[in-house]
């Protein structure tokens, strides 16, 4: 039975489906329960949290991921799931807490001055709360010292950064630079990311990581993660 709410929750995180009014992708599923009431049945029945974020949210992303990428799921369809996942770690937080179980890490999120765009940032954010991720979400159009004040209070190990315009992405290196003039860049490993923004731009400007796209920012967290754990 753990395994089936499991499969469930899975499947309906990759159908996109966050309750049981959604269609999702295939025909049939309306009226079927989505991913909240399928984790409020696992919560109930005393499913272990770990394997209901590892199993059902996180493997079902890493699915959509495998589709996005193949072209067979288009931004549309990954959002849907994003959405449902977000629902999902909505519910599970609280319970998280209660229970002790702590994340695996803390990050920063914003959208550099000067740009609104924060859909990108978004995916994100559900991304790295789905994998186990503790995320402060500062917005859009956040200027340096807001990001370094913030970095300050909350303390994160990893500062993820969006940019949509090639107009705003130097605003990138400004807060890398305001960090530094702060005496906190190295605390901080810094992920950069958007439409406008490539790896090489990302080394260029002195960035810890960067992500091509949603999937790919939480591989480059992952992959610090795992570069820390071994220094």
């Amino acid at each position: 039975m753990t395994e089936d709410i499991i499969d469930l929750i899975k499947e309906n995180v990759i159908q996109g489906r966050v309750t049981q009014d959604d269609e999702g992708l295939e025909e049939g599923m309306a009226g079927k329960p989505g991913v909240t009431e399928l984790i409020g049945e696992a919560i109930e029945q005393g499913i272990g949290l770990s394997d209901i974020i590892k199993t059902g949210l996180t493997e079902g992303m890493e699915t959509v991921g495998q589709k996005f990428e193949a072209e067979e799921y288009y931004i549309p369809d990954m959002l849907a799931s994003a959405e449902a996942v977000g629902a999902a770690m909505e519910i599970l937080e609280p319970h998280l807490a209660e229970n002790g179980i702590e994340a695996k890490g803390k990050i920063i999120m914003a959208t550099v001055k000067g740009d609104l765009h924060d859909i990108g940032k978004n995916i994100v954010s559900i991304l790295l709360r789905g994998a186990g991720y503790a995320v402060k979400d500062l917005g859009n159009d956040i200027d340096p010292q807001t990001i370094v004040d913030a970095v300050k209070e909350e303390r994160p190990q990893y500062l993820g950064l969006s940019a949509l315009l090639t107009s705003t992405m130097m605003q990138m290196k400004d807060v890398i630079q305001a960090l530094t003039d702060s005496g906190i860049r190295d605390q901080v490993k810094v992920i950069v990311g958007g439409a406008p923004v490539s790896e090489e731009f990302a080394r260029s400007i002195g960035a810890d990581g960067y992500g091509a796209d949603g999937f790919d920012a939480v591989r480059a967290v992952e992959s610090l993660a795992s570069d820390k754990a071994k220094g």
